[in-house]
């Protein structure tokens, strides 16, 4: 019987020590409810996610290109760079349903990633390919392709069967991933995509925690790392560098979060000083707070301040009445 494969990589006390601040820092976001009540948020993560994994790639669409590509609308750009958005977004839709443990569903998203863009979209490389950093020097040589579908296979067996650390293993899959590198285009994007895809199935608020924002703000270090990983033939260095940047990517979500509350309670607040203990319409709330749009007004101001319980309706068991009217409680 053949032994099975160990990517070779040691546990030190600096992961350790990041492992346990990352779950210190999950606790604080109170699981995946903190985000399912923030769609705006969870939205606005998502697409910081496809923009900076592209970017990485040399996207040259920015922010606000990508949201209207997604929202569907015209954007004047390279057609290249307009399909990896749509592509990219329709793989990330995926990511409740991807199994991270399949290589056939691998396949498939790496088809809807590269739909379009390469011949070979959701089909293993017949060819050899290295990994370029941002300035289109070779920083790794991939293995050669005959090669490839044995060491895919390998790495997949070995992330279903180890017992270390989601965190851990995620960023070892991740580093071998790109070490294999076992599609003509797209490992980036799909081992960034991957990365995620494994970490959501362990917590599944990663699915909305744009971790490819970080590494896009430093992405020299994560080229380094996997440069210096593959010097020293173990991906130690690799492994700290995910566990900082997921770090810093779970802090961001938590004050974004912290924020996101804030401009809510300071809304509700304003209501709390307008409104009075006999009831009010909608209209009449709106007028003292000089708000033109209805479904901003129900979803910023008066929403947030009945989940609150803090505010009643004159007939609760017909919310959308045209009678309905507010009072504070």
């Amino acid at each position: 019987m053949d032994e099975k494969y160990i990517p070779p990589y040691e546990i030190t006390d600096e992961m350790l020590e990041l492992v346990s601040e990352i779950m210190e820092n999950l606790g604080k976001l109170s699981g995946v409810n903190e985000l399912e009540k923030l769609p705006r948020l969870r939205r606005v993560n998502r697409i910081k996610s496809i923009h900076s994994s592209l970017a990485i790639e040399n996207n040259t669409l920015s922010i606000e290109q990508v949201t209207d590509v997604i929202d569907g609308k015209r954007v004047l750009g390279p057609k290249e760079d307009i399909v990896a958005v749509q592509n990219a977004n329709l793989a990330y839709k995926e990511l409740e349903n991807i199994n991270p443990y399949s290589i056939d569903d691998l396949l498939k998203i790496h088809g809807i990633m590269m739909n379009g863009l390469v011949s070979e979209a959701g089909k293993i490389r017949t060819g050899q390919v290295g990994v370029y950093n941002g300035e289109g020097k070779v920083v790794h040589l991939a293995p050669p392709a005959k090669f490839v579908p044995e060491q895919l296979r390998q790495l997949f067996d070995w992330i279903k069967s180890s017992p270390a650390n989601m965190l851990i293993k995620s960023s070892v899959f991740h580093y071998e991933f790109e070490f294999i590198h076992p599609f003509r285009d797209g490992n980036g994007r799909m081992g960034r995509l991957w990365q995620t895809a494994l970490l959501a199935s362990w917590k599944p608020i990663f699915a909305w925690i744009p971790i490819e924002s970080i590494i896009k703000d430093n992405q020299e270090e994560y080229y380094n790392a996997i440069t210096l990983s593959t010097s020293q033939a173990k991906s130690n260095i690799f492994i700290v560098f995910m566990l900082d940047v997921i770090n810093k990517a779970i802090k961001d979500i938590i004050t974004d979060t912290r924020n996101h509350y804030n401009h809510i309670n300071n809304q509700i607040t304003e209501l709390m000083k307008v409104i009075e203990s006999y009831p009010q319409s909608a209209t009449e709330l709106m007028q003292k707070l000089n708000l033109k749009s209805r479904i901003g007004f129900r979803k910023n101001y008066l929403q947030p301040a009945m989940d609150a319980g803090l505010i009643g309706m004159t007939e609760p068991n017909k919310p959308t009445s045209k009678n309905q009217k507010y009072f504070r409680i």
